[in-house]
């Protein structure tokens, strides 16, 4: 952003001005005059700039993507068409092993799968009624897709990117984890207050486990093996082992009201919570049990992507603020923040090149991908 230059006084006006006629004193305070107004004017533009990003930047502009990371450790490479409408993207996968990335495109029905090594679009699965949660696992050679409108989990083969098996998964059905020891598939049910376990096997409903509280994200700790999921209300997280699905544990998140988000640090110990209803980002330590910090981050925080590599964790929010984060230690240091895009609530990275996916809806009237890169890293 510009930033309004104060000059220094012209020596050679002043030596001018004290040998002038006092006729021309009152020009000289009358030009003086108006330049601090101006330079005044300028100053007060500047602030409201820095204050409100949005305000000077159309939100669906491609070529201002530059100066809307301005504030960000982003660089901007791309943006890429993706099909369907300008409507509503949610999460996303990505399995970096085989350069793919899954997109749920909710508001178009369907989830777009792009070869981030090609930069190119490879297909879309379509029939996804309102397509939420996305899962890849690999080792499965599977997809797996929450879908709300008929309140089921889509279960896809990656190769030939059709839908095989559907299972019902509640009452909205949103975030996916896999839990590989015991082969079974973890859906968030937001509504219906439970976890659904799905065999992967079979595709077939094993059991429901009660939270008390709406399901927000669920996720997958490789290290205890066990399921944590948020819980809507209770603003608590719940830990769930799978060898006998049933929760063991529910742990307070004090001050972070409407925990939804949810992305694990696994070699650390550390769970991030994404806390929507009061704009903040909490910290938990998976082996002290218990909730270390909480920072502020943008209004309504929504989907996590953690870059174990750098340490570095992407915040997400429907305001369009992305706060990203560097772990240290046992806890967080926040390196930047700012609007980055209208609706700019989706983040996924990939572990092997660090590039960063934002999915936005509408940008010229058209979903795009935006492929970003860390600016303040050696590549």
């Amino acid at each position: 952003m510009n930033q309004v230059m104060q000059r220094a006084p012209n020596r050679r006006a002043g030596s001018l001005i004290s040998s002038s006629s006092t006729w021309f004193l009152p020009i000289i305070g009358a030009a003086l005059f108006v330049l601090a107004c101006s330079a005044q004017q300028g100053q007060r533009q500047s602030d409201a700039a820095s204050a409100s990003p949005s305000s000077s930047v159309s939100k669906t502009d491609g070529d201002s993507a530059a100066a809307l990371t301005a504030n960000l450790p982003l660089r901007t490479l791309t943006d890429v068409p993706l099909t369907g409408g300008a409507t509503r993207l949610d999460y996303q996968s990505l399995d970096s092993d085989n350069g793919r990335l899954y997109i749920a495109h909710l508001g178009s029905d369907l989830m777009t799968v792009f070869d981030v090594n090609k930069q190119t679009i490879v297909g879309d699965v379509k029939d996804l009624k309102r397509v939420h949660g996305v899962l890849a696992v690999p080792e499965l050679h599977r997809v797996y897709a929450s879908a709300t409108g008929t309140n089921e989990l889509a279960v896809i083969d990656d190769s030939t990117l059709q839908v095989i098996a559907r299972a019902p998964a509640g009452d909205y059905p949103d975030g996916v984890a896999y839990a590989s020891k015991v082969n079974r598939i973890y859906v968030s049910d937001l509504h219906g207050k439970t976890d659904t376990v799905i065999d992967a096997k079979t595709n077939q409903v094993l059991t429901t486990i009660v939270l008390g509280g709406g399901a927000g994200n669920t996720q997958y700790d490789s290290v205890s093996e066990h399921i944590f999921v948020t819980v809507h209300g209770q603003n608590q997280l719940a830990e769930i082992d799978p060898n006998k699905d049933q929760v063991i544990g529910r742990y307070p998140l004090p001050g972070c009201h409407g925990s939804h988000g949810l992305n694990i640090d696994s070699e650390h110990a550390l769970a991030f919570v994404a806390c929507e209803e009061n704009a903040k980002l909490a910290v938990f330590d998976l082996d002290a049990k218990k909730m270390t910090a909480i920072h502020p981050v943008g209004a309504d925080p929504d989907v996590l992507a953690f870059d174990r590599g750098f340490g570095r964790l992407y915040v997400s929010a429907e305001s369009g603020i992305i706060s990203i984060f560097d772990r240290r230690g046992r806890n967080l240091e926040k390196i930047g923040e700012g609007f980055f895009a209208a609706n700019a609530h989706t983040v996924a990275v990939d572990q092997r090149t660090h590039r960063v996916y934002f999915p936005l809806q509408n940008v010229g009237g058209k979903p795009v991908l935006r492929i970003a890169l860390p600016s303040d890293k050696q590549l």
